[in-house]
């Protein structure tokens, strides 16, 4: 035996019979395919279910359109019976004269101030006030002024649209004992001046009447404030006509005695 001949060729390797143990048999390569349709399927339904849920998510979290509101209201209808006739006829009440009406309270030596809140809280709002001293002075502070008068005599019933004319004087000066109330060229008449305020005396002239005013004591001072000085020489005199021509008043203040 010669140890010098070569191994015998192998057959090349065709890999596993069926039936050994490295080769698998034929039902066992076609079990392949079924789980790979069956993964296709679920992954299809996987990816559709997703897209329903993003669908969803997104409807949720969307925000709702505002809807328009509407608001009902119901007015209340007055209520109707019938007459006798048949006819129907409404509980509502026009308003009258007497529903307007009001009881004047009794202003006279209450501040002024207080007196027009009193008016105005019982319903009367036309309300006036002047110098019950006839000086013509303004109220222009109404705290500063009391009530001596007024034109609507305390506890009568009238109409809350008449108005409430207050005479007023100074708190540190005493009420009149007539009110003086302003004057007026009546008739084209002068009237009579005398111990009236220059002021008081200019409004009752016409607007266009030429005015001069001097001091009546031998100071020549200025006549300022009008209000704070009375007249004692006027002219033309009282009851001369009045045609236009210019009026002349000498004055002294009120505190102070004509010469």
């Amino acid at each position: 035996m010669s140890y010098n001949q070569p191994p015998p060729a192998q057959p090349p390797f065709a890999g596993p019979a069926a039936g050994q143990p490295g080769g698998r048999p034929a039902w066992a390569r076609k079990r392949i395919v079924i789980p790979a349709a069956l993964l296709i399927f679920f992954v299809g339904v996987g990816i559709g279910s997703s897209g329903n849920n993003d669908q969803e998510k997104t409807g949720a979290g969307s925000r709702a359109e505002p809807q328009p509101t509407v608001t009902v209201t119901k007015t209340a209808a007055a209520d109707t019976t019938e007459d006798e006739d048949g006819k129907q006829t409404s509980d509502n009440k026009a308003v009258t004269d007497e529903d307007k009406k009001a009881t004047v309270p009794n202003f006279v030596g209450m501040g002024l101030q207080s007196a027009q809140d009193k008016a105005q809280e019982v319903g009367f709002h036309g309300l006036t006030s002047h110098d019950a001293l006839g000086r013509d002075r303004m109220q222009a502070f109404d705290r500063n002024w009391k009530v001596c008068s007024q034109n609507v005599k305390a506890g009568a019933s009238t109409s809350t649209e008449t108005k409430l004319d207050f005479g007023a004087v100074k708190l540190a000066e005493a009420c009149p004992a007539k009110d003086e109330k302003p004057l007026a060229a009546e008739g084209g008449k002068m009237p009579d001046f005398a111990g009236r305020s220059v002021k008081a005396a200019r409004g009752a002239l016409d607007s266009g009447t030429s005015i001069t005013v001097q001091d009546a004591l031998p100071d020549d001072r200025w006549v300022l404030v009008e209000s704070n000085w009375k007249v004692c020489t006027q002219t033309p005199s009282a009851g001369a006509s009045l045609s236009g021509q210019p009026v002349a008043f000498t004055a002294v203040k009120f505190e102070e005695t004509c010469p």
